[in-house]
């Protein structure tokens, strides 16, 4: 018997962006910008761990507009042609950074760019292949989120939380060919009710942040160290505050090492403009292109960081995640003298946290499986529907109302920044179910507005819209993104009252918004 139990979470999602009007749409190079630097180095080393024979349990949200987007052709096209160009840069750098301190830096974005490329053609540019490939081989068990990572606590209707939930399934249904046994709420916001859909749609546990355990009714008898069950037996797993300080917290947390790569320095900022501008976006702004050969270095100005080795920084990933497994051995002897029990910790972070913001984020996630082997299983990694096979008894509590955003409840979503967008969402959900009560049968043309009115309510229905406004980054996109999707589900709206349906607009509009083609719109009765 180990003495505790670890849930490693990663939750993967971005927006659903896809600009088919515009092959060089800046928003599209995060989807680019999360493949190359997060998901191929997670699951390459996830394969790794396979073949090495080392006991490896991650649990993965691929959120369904992520999984959308990872699945569309175009945007795969897209992906190989903007690698392939940094490629040619990266070339390029070998030699003009040959003898110089960022010369192993330099071959090894090299060596990276080329071995992305190779994936996408082994895959056949599709990397849902690859996760269902570790599924299968047990390393990696794949969850959903919800449909467009709507914050359902700030929903009007119980029909728009539903429809948000069973699209996600349904989704999840048709790439991975199966239901999905978990969920990682949006932003872990949770109000009760919620539990009642999960239930509906056959999900067994979902993801709280620590408070909605603790002051879930009743108190919860083993805090966050083992999941609860909500009154209808869906069950809920609280996320451990101490192992996630280590990894989130800007004073101590590991990212900030010295010896680590920093973000915040850059190629495409450093580079003389003639070398690079040819590389960079058509408008020609400098902005960041990936290539980043400084360290983090200290509490120092960028121009004063030190040049980046990549292999001790790589080992100090190695080291970390010894400390991190260590400390979680510590941490579940302790909890198991007061429990009386074998604790279970989950440790759940953002997926983009590991290899785009802590570039050797990913050798940590690796290194934390060898770690927990070379210890004895002194603390067993689990997966979710792992656990609760292992170990169906637990204590049935009520989960409190709450997020894992700032204050952990709902003021990320909803202040003086966003409030705006709201009752326009509210709008759209009530004239949603309105015109699905009047056309419960719809066919042709009327059929095919109804559903993309469901699109266009679920895109603008994303939590990512009212956080950027919250955080100040590319508010105009989001502003713009959130006024787009609410015009386009009106002009629809219009045209079914008035019983007018302009065909090329809705065909303009399906191209622009082609998510989820398996929706139907009776999904909102």
């Amino acid at each position: 018997m180990p003495d505790g139990h670890l849930l490693l979470v990663l939750h993967a999602h971005l927006p659903f962006i896809r600009h088919p009007e515009d092959p060089h749409f800046i928003e599209e190079e995060w989807l680019v910008e999360a493949i190359t630097e997060t998901y191929i180095p997670i699951l390459s080393r996830l394969e790794r761990l396979v073949r090495e024979g080392i006991h490896t349990r991650l649990t993965m949200t691929w959120s369904p507009p992520l999984c959308e987007m990872l699945a569309d052709p175009l945007l795969q096209e897209r992906y190989r042609w903007r690698v392939a160009r940094l490629l040619e840069l990266a070339e390029q750098e070998v030699p003009a950074k040959a003898n110089t301190p960022f010369a192993a830096a330099a071959l090894m974005y090299r060596d990276h760019l080329r071995f992305c490329l190779s994936v996408m053609e082994r895959f056949h540019g599709n990397l849902l292949r690859w996760v269902c490939e570790l599924r299968d081989q047990g390393v990696l068990e794949p969850i959903t989120c919800g449909a467009t990572h709507g914050f359902l606590p700030l929903m009007l209707t119980s029909e728009a939380r539903r429809a948000q939930i069973q699209v996600a399934v349904e989704n999840f249904q048709k790439h991975f060919g199966e239901k999905p046994r978990g969920i990682w709420l949006p932003e872990c916001g949770f109000t009760p009710g919620v539990e009642e859909l999960l239930k509906l749609f056959g999900i067994r546990y979902f993801f709280l942040d620590t408070h909605g355990i603790y002051y879930g009714e009743p108190r919860p008898r083993f805090g966050v160290y083992a999941p609860v069950y909500a009154p209808n037996g869906v069950a809920a797993f609280g996320r451990d505050p101490e192992s996630s300080r280590s990894v989130w917290s800007s004073q101590t947390g590991y990212p900030g090492d010295p010896l680590y790569r920093e973000f915040y320095r850059d190629l495409g900022y450093d580079g003389e403009y003639p070398y690079i501008r040819n590389f960079l976006h058509p408008d020609g702004v400098r902005r960041n292109l990936g290539l980043k050969y400084h360290r983090v270095t200290g509490k120092v100005a960028l121009n004063e960081k030190l040049a980046y080795e990549p292999a001790p920084a790589f080992a100090r990933a190695m080291d970390h995640a010894g400390d991190f497994v260590a400390n979680r051995i510590r941490q579940a002897q302790s909890v198991k003298h007061l429990i009386g029990k074998t604790p279970l910790i989950v440790s759940p972070y953002d997926a983009e946290l590991f290899g785009h913001w802590w570039f050797e984020g990913p050798q940590f996630i690796e290194s934390i499986f060898h770690a927990c082997q070379s210890l004895s299983h002194q603390i067993l990694p689990v997966s979710g529907t792992e656990y609760l096979n292992e170990y169906p008894v637990h204590q049935v509590v009520m989960p409190s109302a709450s997020s894992w955003g700032d204050a952990g409840f709902n003021g990320v979503w909803l202040n003086p920044t966003n409030d705006w967008i709201y009752p326009h969402l509210h709008s759209a959900e009530e004239r949603m179910g309105e015109v699905v009560r009047r056309h419960p049968e719809a066919t042709g043309d009327l059929r095919r507005v109804l559903n993309q009115m469901g699109r266009e309510l679920l895109l603008a229905q994303s939590s990512d819209w009212a956080f950027i406004m919250t955080t100040g980054t590319t508010v105009p996109y989001a502003v713009r993104r959130t006024r787009d999707h609410i015009n386009r589900f009106t002009g629809l709206y219009e045209q079914v009252m008035r019983g007018e349906i302009d065909r090329a607009a809705l065909e303009t509009i399906e191209w622009r918004d082609s998510i989820f083609q398996e929706l139907d719109y009776r999904w909102w009765r």
